[in-house]
């Protein structure tokens, strides 16, 4: 579980980084990460691509919550 909350909040704010927009804080970029994770998760398997270890849930999550930034980023244009 801590776990979990501590690579969603690197993979939250490393996706804002990457993404450049103003800042979503701390709380949604906690939130990014953690959905993000679930995404990139699901996304990895459906394309057969198994990351391990503690930087391979960091990268998943990344990929995740960039690409959720992205979707909302689209929707709310």
């Amino acid at each position: 579980m801590i776990e979990g909350i501590i690579v969603g909040i690197i993979a939250g704010a490393i996706a804002g980084w990457i993404m450049r927009g103003e800042g979503y804080g701390f709380i949604k970029n906690l939130v990014l990460g953690l959905f993000g994770g679930c995404v990139g998760g699901w996304a990895f398997e459906k394309m057969g691509i198994e990351w391990g270890g503690i930087l391979g849930s960091i990268g998943t999550a990344v990929v995740g919550a960039v690409a959720l930034i992205w979707i909302a980023r689209r929707i709310s244009k």
